[in-house]
């Protein structure tokens, strides 16, 4: 019987080392999914963990309701005039943010996008850009962005905004803030910067920036959150002796949650950047002043002022979303709208927005694709 008590203390001792009684352990690698799910395991390491230094539990899954938020940030610091020698370019950057955050100001989920575009123009003030052309997202393009091709990077710019979400998952902003970059604007973590070799400072903002702005919307945890948007420099204008040039960059942005097929929340928000220049293709714009969306706006956008409208443009924005939460995509598409694509007179839509809806419902088609 000693012997026996002996075998089977052994054997319990051998269990608990071995992590028997617990969860499996799944290791990831490399992860580059928007959203934060994973989808291939790298291989578990060939050692486990010392048993003087278990490896950090996971934290508890959120749950119940979660706030959404977005962000637009806009800026064509880079712009430049035209001259004898060579063409003007109002050049955009815009950083586009979606995040889901619970009420501790935890990130529970994260995706990063960004735009990079300009349009040209002569030292006549004519625009020389191809304005039907369309634009894509740098998670659009993928590996067409070419910073493998030609900068040499090990990982194309999608799968490093990925890596940077992901990280922000289960953080909070300052927590964020504090681990993600160092003072150069890098990747200060190790095993971010792995993966993560661009200059992240912009980013980090865009996240803190779209948690300020996330409220809770219908959300729910382990809703899928898509960011996606419509993007035009169609409205550009060239300049003449009396009139300035424009280039005009328009984005249209959803940050939306869905489980299955259906809405459960959605914020949508939009930038009209201009940049204006003379006859002589000469930048007449302050670069340095903020492009604010038309949410920052808010009243400053003049609906009501100016066009007499009962509801200003950021509230009919919300106005639809909130009429769009708890229906499909194929609901959305099915609004009873006019040939000017505002919704029907006599509609419940119609009561609390008044301006055209058609790029809102081609924004919901895209993001539920």
């Amino acid at each position: 019987m000693k012997k026996l008590s002996a075998i089977l203390s052994l054997a319990l001792v051998i269990c608990l080392l071995a992590g028997c009684a617990g969860t499996p352990v799944v290791y990831y690698s490399n992860c580059t999914c928007p959203t934060g799910s994973h989808d291939t395991p790298a291989a578990a390491p060939t050692e486990a963990p010392s048993v003087e230094a278990p490896a950090t539990e996971a934290p508890a899954p959120v749950e119940g309701a979660v706030k959404t938020g977005l962000a637009l940030i806009t800026t064509a610091g880079e712009s430049t005039s035209a001259s004898a020698d060579a063409e003007g370019e109002a050049k955009y950057d815009v950083t586009l943010v979606a995040v889901n955050v619970d009420d501790n100001g935890v990130i529970t989920s994260c995706v990063i996008d960004s735009i990079g575009t300009s349009v040209k123009f002569d030292a006549t003030g004519a625009i020389t850009s191809d304005l039907t052309a369309p634009i894509q997202t740098k998670n659009e393009l993928g590996e067409a962005y070419g910073m493998k091709a030609y900068a040499g990077a090990k990982y194309e710019w999608n799968e490093q905004a990925a890596a940077l979400a992901n990280y922000a998952v289960g953080k909070t902003v300052e927590e964020l803030k504090t681990g993600a970059i160092g003072e150069d604007g890098k990747a200060k973590d190790a095993d971010l910067a792995t993966t993560a070799t661009i200059y992240l400072g912009g980013y980090v903002a865009g996240i803190e920036e779209a948690v300020a702005n996330a409220h809770h919307v219908g959300a729910q945890a382990g809703d899928k959150l898509i960011l996606s948007t419509l993007i035009s420099i169609g409205d550009s204008v060239s300049a003449d002796a009396e009139n300035a040039g424009t280039a005009q960059l328009n984005v249209d942005a959803v940050a939306m949650t869905m489980n299955g097929n259906v809405i459960t929340s959605a914020i949508i928000d939009a930038v009209q950047a201009k940049v204006s220049f003379d006859a002589t293709g000469t930048i007449t714009t302050d670069l340095t002043v903020s492009m604010q969306t038309k949410n920052q706006l808010g009243e400053a956008y003049g609906m009501k002022a100016y066009a007499g409208a009962k509801y200003e443009w950021n509230e009919q924005s919300a106005n639809f979303c909130d009429y769009i939460t708890g229906k499909t995509a194929a609901d959305v598409a099915g609004i009873s709208v006019n040939e000017g694509t505002k919704p029907n007179e006599g509609t419940d839509l119609a009561s609390s927005v008044t301006i055209a809806i058609g790029g809102f419902m081609a924004l919901i088609d895209k993001a539920a694709k």
